[in-house]
């Protein structure tokens, strides 16, 4: 019974954010930043520490008002995803635009499939959008499955009309498998910390040695396929371009560790760009190198 109540409230939700103007959206994420920030402290002393580590040039100043801005990207992004269930397409398009997505129709025309990896950086939530509608390639996202089944159901199934198939993690290998004869477009986005640090690769990341996901590198190695960043921009509140870049056309050439650090390089050049735009609330470097890891 709870299961299905948060999911009529979770549709409520989706109507009310539906009908309500794009300006009083943002009237309203002003107000959610500010009791998540202020009122509620979400994750304050998580995100405080994060960037302490991150920008040790800056200072007190300097990062208070970046932690401000980047509860402001939260509040937005939150507004957004719930606006992005009933956006139409002319207005996908428009306002989460890829710039220049004929640079895969090289490996489209070879029926060749390509893996594309993204951070929590601005609105990555449209990209699922975005992605079936102006790309060739079949979009196929990993996504960690929700606990609430029926929301869950609902996010794919919305994902699915747009062109995109939501792939839970543990059915990943199955998943490359299963396509490896179409030309997908796996998108990853790779930067949270690993639940298997065994198996991760150890990359200097804002000068922390972070543990970072292998799946990337290692599907990329194992289907010898191109790998393409993502990286996401604000023009301004809802709109947001798409650039994308190669970072590798054969990773089989690379050795163990080059591809995920290309990544997280270009990972980290995006984030200083603009600081506030990532989730600094998540404990990127909760996980410590011991001597066998």
């Amino acid at each position: 019974m709870i299961t299905v109540f948060y999911f009529i409230l979770f549709l409520i939700s989706i109507v009310i954010v539906a009908i309500i103007p794009w300006g009083l959206i943002y009237g309203y994420s002003n107000l959610m930043a500010k009791l998540l920030h202020k009122v509620l402290k979400y994750r304050v002393k998580v995100t405080r520490s994060n960037l302490r580590l991150a920008f040790p040039e800056k200072s007190d100043a300097e990062l208070a008002i970046i932690e401000k801005k980047s509860y402001q990207n939260l509040a937005d992004i939150s507004v957004e995803a719930l606006k992005g269930f009933t956006m139409r397409n002319s207005a996908i398009r428009e306002r989460h635009k890829i710039l220049n997505p004929e640079l895969l129709d090289y490996y489209y025309e070879r029926k060749q499939s390509i893996i594309g990896v993204a951070g929590h950086i601005s609105n990555w939530e449209w990209g699922a959008l975005s992605a079936g509608i102006q790309l060739k390639h079949h979009p196929v996202a990993i996504y960690k499955p929700l606990s609430n089944k029926l929301i869950d159901w609902f996010i794919k199934w919305n994902r699915s009309i747009r062109g995109t198939e939501l792939v839970p993690t543990n059915q990943t290998y199955e998943t490359f498998h299963k396509y490896k004869n179409e030309p997908c477009i796996y998108i990853l986005v790779a930067d949270q910390s690993p639940s298997h640090v065994s198996k991760a690769y150890w990359i200097k990341f804002f000068n922390q040695e972070t543990a970072c996901i292998h799946g990337p590198e290692k599907y990329a190695k194992m289907y010898n396929y191109p790998v393409v960043y993502i990286d996401i921009k604000r023009v301004q509140r809802g709109y947001y371009t798409v650039e994308l870049s190669v970072l590798c056309d054969k990773p089989n050439e690379m050795i163990d560790g080059e591809l995920t650090a290309a990544y997280m390089k270009k990972l980290e050049e995006s984030i200083r760009r603009c600081p506030e735009s990532w989730l600094w609330t998540h404990r990127r470097w909760k996980r410590k190198r011991t001597k066998t890891a």
